[in-house]
């Protein structure tokens, strides 16, 4: 027994001090961190905030080699809802729920330290999920790159007010670039890692519809006819060039963490909706210590980009508009057949029914 005892503790020391710093490997290059390797590695915050959770997000899919970075951001009520896919290593199925366990990690001897302090304890994801609604992969395997779908009620963790307030870039007068003074709301968070990351991955910011689109794009502007007709054996990012007709679009959008309607779907297919630039493009750009544009408040429920509303879904509402005011006139001997008046701007919609009495 002693002679076992020894050859143990002789392992124990001989062996990479890797050793030392896990409890136990999960597979696939995934390992679950002592505590104590996880507290030396102790992070500048945790999630104390919605944009804290966003920064995290597009951490974890730069580390894990993404080039393509795809954020779609909306709100429905007080849900906020993020969908982060990227092209990068992906996960495999076995590990979708440990991923959220504390100190798991694919980081083991690649920890990174960057303007937001040490990324690689395994403690991101599990603080995201505990501050959270909801928290899953939608989609990922090894090599196919990632979807994950995070839900926070924002009346119980906070988020900033302004959320329509895009901000701009500035050159500086040694030629560098920077972020100019916003709020510091989601999109500012995003276009902070993004210049800072611009060199290694690129990121691409809009609603759920409008990543779709860009998906699409992208899917298309690559050969992918060698993976087959099954979903499962593609990258994520690039699924959604498989979709015959808008209910398969939707179906395999919403598989992805991205919900939409046929609807938006058919309208995506036929190229009404245009895919996003790089985020970093559609920023307007600035010399310092020159004025700032002035900015329009957007819509926050089409995240940053104000309403726009298709003309057959204008026609639609203008229908259902008349039939109720057909009802409201027979009682009130006012003119039932009148044109409603339907203006949208950028963060509202105005009706107006013109009131002339019947003779």
């Amino acid at each position: 027994m002693a002679d076992v005892s020894s050859l143990s503790q002789f392992i124990d020391q001989a062996t990479h001090e890797s050793r030392l710093r896990v409890e136990s490997d999960l597979g696939d290059g995934f390992v679950r961190l002592r505590v104590s390797e996880a507290e030396r590695r102790q992070a500048k915050q945790d999630i104390r905030c919605v944009e804290d959770a966003a920064i995290e997000m597009l951490r974890n899919a730069r580390d894990a080699h993404a080039r393509s970075i795809f954020f779609a951001v909306s709100k429905s009520g007080d849900i906020r809802r993020f969908t982060m896919l990227d092209d990068g290593d992906g996960i495999p199925g076995y590990l979708h729920e440990a991923v959220f366990e504390p100190r798991v990690t694919s980081k083991l001897d690649s920890m990174t330290m960057d303007d937001w302090g040490v990324h690689g304890r395994g403690m991101a994801l599990y603080s995201i999920k505990a501050n959270a609604e909801d928290a899953f992969i939608a989609a990922s395997d090894s090599g196919k790159g990632s979807s994950f779908v995070i839900e926070f009620d924002t009346s119980k963790i906070t988020e900033r007010r302004d959320q329509s307030t895009l901000p701009d870039l500035v050159k500086c007068a040694d030629g560098t670039w920077s972020v100019g003074p916003s709020p510091h709301n989601i999109a500012r968070t995003t276009a902070e890692f993004a210049l800072a990351n611009r060199h290694s991955c690129t990121v691409y910011f809009g609603s759920p519809v409008e990543i779709a689109a860009t998906l699409l794009a992208f899917a298309r502007s690559s050969q992918h006819s060698s993976y087959g007709s099954d979903p499962a054996l593609i990258p994520v990012v690039k699924r959604l060039a498989l979709a015959s007709d808008s209910l398969e679009f939707a179906a395999i959008a919403s598989k992805m963490g991205l919900e939409m309607s046929s609807r938006s779907a058919h309208r995506i297919l036929q190229g009404q909706v245009k895919p996003l630039p790089p985020f970093l493009e559609m920023l307007d750009r600035r010399r310092e210590g020159d004025a700032p544009r002035r900015q329009t408040k957007q819509n926050a429920g089409r995240d940053y980009r104000g309403l726009k509303v298709a003309s057959e879904d204008v026609d639609d509402f203008s229908r259902g508009l008349l039939r109720a005011w057909r009802e409201l006139a027979d009682r009130y001997f006012l003119e039932q057949d009148i044109e409603p008046s339907i203006r949208i701007s950028h963060d509202s919609v105005h009706v107006t029914f013109p009131v002339r009495k019947q003779l």
